[in-house]
């Protein structure tokens, strides 16, 4: 609410009392701290050398040996859930994110959109003080929201941020990333070829913000939520930093987990008689109707893989170590910053990772994590054949599966279970003015939603009731403050879970969990599931299930699921197929249509928001002005190097490209050379056949009216280009290119002409009734 004016107003100012207080910028408490959340991606509990793993991150061991490490910390088991709880302080189906929110349902648990009854830290802090930034990857905003034409209601500016720079989505590209500044799509600002990576450019952004505002007001606190792409697929390193672990991971995923749980028990990060799980629990297993557990979700044996394979699967941890080293030292150096400018010992820092490690890379990795999200399987031979590639911009890498067992050590299964391999992850707790102890563990449960309010009570600040108008629903975490400076206070009582399709609960040291197979298991009849049982304050890693012998608790556990469920919005539950959840219908902007019509000097158009050609015929028109013999560049382009399409002009000739997943760049170009003067390039693509993995048919390239070019079986992705980013750009390809074979160098823009518009139709109407609507307007201009 406002605060009322106490002056007093008389026809003459002279006469009249002025009252500013109304007006003031809100002022923190003196000596108030800032507070800074790190949020790693997909980095499991066993990962980091903290928590006994093989990677070292030397700034993650100085905040550790100087704080605190809690091994008993629990996320959602995925991304943009994580997110929006640990910001909000409620259960993440309570904000609408019961899946990533590009996987929503449309439900009051799964539809996307943080409800502004619950109010992210961002949002009350501003409104006490608190300067707010927001640096990386975002994902807790709809992604019809993600366009430029859209509400900006959901964008971090819009929960609270003052400033934002980093990607909507939930990955991109680490060496050509989906930029925003605030509210605005952004070119990077230097190419690798002057060394860049995201997780640099995100360190020297976060320390800019810091240093914008404290040369202005030193004693203002700032809230930082900074969140590196690391370490969630495309795995991308400099070469020297994954070079520094040649060698160490030779042993493979079985035999390392061995040496992390020794660790881990040498720490004291987990107990004594801590079993080490399992591989492939449940590869047997069946849905009621007989559908087998995931192959994708099937690890290989370390010692059924040749020479070759193993050499290439080490290659893949050593990239994920070393991306993960990198971005370590680049956090290493706002840590720096913030300790070089005294900040750092009333600076709350909270580090955690959002799930476990992630075996969306399948039983033989991937050099395309784009193919599981369309449902295609990996080639080992061909990825092979990548070995030296990986990391680097010619993949979009993701390691085997059997690495997320590992780096989950000593826990079963990964990221999107909620087995503890997917929700039990590592948390740091560091405040030097706070917290007395130091390098000292704490064994509390507690889970992501604890976070928020954890803070609330260390800032002396009651929630408020009201946030922007807003009545706030209640905080759904318990504070564990107790825990900064009481080895022995409580734990938390109860945590429900439910993850695509995969149930947990824990209550007072037990845990009852379904055995069902993650999406996109595609395993339905959920009300047959066998629920498992597990004394985890004795059994960490879940191995001993007590359903027959406590069979009373086990009902017990159940029944609280599902009135924990029915409190928080947990149902309905899904668990269907990739494509059938990526390409669900879900809110639009605009109404799909049979033509679209772009324009050259925009910004991207998301892959959301525009034209769907998946699984259809479909035709391209350009509208253009070759003005020089050596007009050249981009006209069209869908995607990237992994996945896309792009019609360009080199050497004279009109060229288009359709990039199959990364595996293979069909072409078709121009017999003769382009003359001078308007005329109408494009392209038609013809269906003629579908499989689960492609739709097949011919590319017909077209001047004007004139055929100029073929090309028979051609395949064509049913699934999404990328997960998210990589849009749709006219004249222009800024970010990874659809092929390399670009005339120029980056963002390879159209020169020698003049682009009018681009005409992509879906109607199923012949090309040459679209060209000559477009030379019919092109006449007229």
């Amino acid at each position: 609410m406002s605060k009322p004016f106490k002056g007093i107003v008389n026809i003459d100012v002279r006469d009249s009392t002025p009252d500013w207080d109304p007006y003031e910028q809100p002022q923190a408490p003196e000596g108030a701290p800032n507070v800074l959340f790190i949020v790693w991606d997909d980095t499991g509990f066993g990962a980091l050398e903290p928590f006994g793993g093989p990677i070292e991150t030397s700034t993650m061991q100085r905040l550790a040996d100087n704080g605190l490490r809690y091994t008993q910390f629990h996320t959602t088991a995925l991304c943009s859930p994580t997110r929006a709880s640990l910001l909000t302080g409620r259960n993440h189906t309570t904000v609408g994110m019961a899946c990533i929110a590009e996987a929503t349902t449309g439900f009051p648990g799964s539809n996307g959109h943080i409800p502004f009854e619950t109010a992210t830290i961002a949002e009350v802090l501003g409104e006490r003080g608190y300067n707010t930034y927001m640096l990386g990857k975002w994902h807790c905003c709809p992604e019809d929201e993600t366009n430029m034409a859209s509400s900006k209601r959901n964008w971090p500016t819009g929960r609270g941020f003052e400033r934002y720079y980093g990607f909507l989505g939930g990955e991109t590209n680490q060496w050509f990333p989906d930029l925003v500044q605030d509210q605005q799509f952004v070119d990077q600002p230097y190419g690798l070829d002057h060394g860049y990576h995201l997780s640099k450019d995100l360190a020297d952004r976060a320390i800019g913000m810091i240093a914008d505002a404290k040369q202005v007001a030193p004693d203002r606190p700032f809230f930082m939520y900074f969140c590196p792409g690391a370490n969630h697929a495309p795995h991308h390193a400099p070469k020297e930093w994954a070079d520094k672990y040649e060698g160490k991971f030779d042993l493979g995923y079985e035999k390392i987990r061995e040496t992390i749980l020794a660790k881990q028990k040498q720490l004291g990060i987990v107990p004594e008689n801590t079993e080490l799980s399992p591989i492939n629990p449940y590869a047997e297993r069946t849905s009621a109707d007989g559908t087998p557990w995931s192959k994708l979700d099937t690890q290989l044996p370390w010692d059924s893989l040749s020479d070759d394979e193993q050499k290439l699967f080490v290659r893949m941890a050593e990239v994920y170590a070393g991306f993960c080293s990198y971005t370590d030292h680049e956090i290493g150096r706002v840590i720096d910053y913030l300790e070089q400018t005294g900040e750092l010992d009333n600076t709350i820092v909270v580090v955690i990772s959002d799930n476990g490690a992630s075996g969306e890379g399948g039983p033989y990795g991937s050099v395309n994590e784009n193919k599981f999200f369309n449902g295609v399987p990996d080639d080992l031979d061909e990825n092979v054949k990548m070995l030296d590639a990986l990391g680097t911009e010619k993949t979009y890498n993701h390691y085997a599966l059997g690495w997320a067992t590992a780096f989950n050590t000593p826990f079963k299964l990964w990221k999107r279970y909620s087995w503890n391999g997917g929700i039990c992850d590592p948390m740091i707790v560091h405040w030097p003015k706070g917290i007395k102890a130091k390098g000292e563990l704490r064994h509390q449960y507690t889970h992501c939603s604890d976070v928020v309010p954890t803070i609330y009570e260390a800032l002396g600040l009651e929630p408020p009731d009201e946030v922007k108008g807003y009545t706030q629903w209640p905080l759904e975490g318990t504070s564990f403050l107790q825990s900064f400076d009481d080895a022995k206070a409580p734990s938390k009582e109860t945590q429900y879970y439910v993850m695509l399709g995969t149930r947990g609960i824990y209550h007072k040291g037990w845990k009852a969990n379904t055995v069902h197979g993650s999406a996109p298991s595609d395993w339905g009849h959920f009300v047959e599931d066998t629920w498992e049982l597990f004394h985890v304050d004795e059994d960490r890693s879940e191995c001993n299930d007590l359903a027959d012998t406590h069979p009373e608790k086990l009902e017990e556990l159940k029944s609280l699921w599902f009135a924990e469920a029915g409190k928080y919005f947990g149902l309905p539950l899904e668990d269907r197929g990739a494509i059938a959840i990526l390409t669900t219908e879900r809110p639009s902007i605009a109404p799909p249509r049979e033509n679209y019509v772009y324009f050259p000097n925009t910004l991207e158009v998301p892959e959301a928001v525009a034209v769907n050609i998946r699984g259809r015929s479909y035709k391209i028109a350009a509208e253009v002005d070759i003005q020089t013999p050596e007009a050249g560049g981009v006209i069209f382009a869908h995607g990237h190097e992994f996945g896309g399409h792009a019609l360009y002009i080199k050497d004279g000739k009109l060229k288009y490209v359709y990039d199959y997943l990364g595996m293979a760049e069909q072409v078709v170009e121009s017999e003769n050379g382009l003359a001078t003067g308007k005329c109408v390039l494009g392209v038609e693509f013809t269906k003629e056949s579908q499989t689960p993995e492609a739709t097949v048919g011919k590319l017909t390239l077209f001047i004007d009216d004139k055929q100029v070019g073929k090309l028979d079986d051609v395949k064509t992705q049913n699934g999404k280009f990328a997960l998210c980013g990589e849009g749709l750009n006219i004249g222009r390809d800024g970010a990874s290119p659809v092929t390399w074979d670009y005339p120029g160098d980056r963002p390879w823009a159209f020169a020698g002409g003049a682009i009018a518009r681009v005409i992509v139709d879906v109607s199923g109407e012949p090309y040459l009734d679209l060209e000559k609507e477009a030379m019919a307007v092109l006449s007229r201009e």
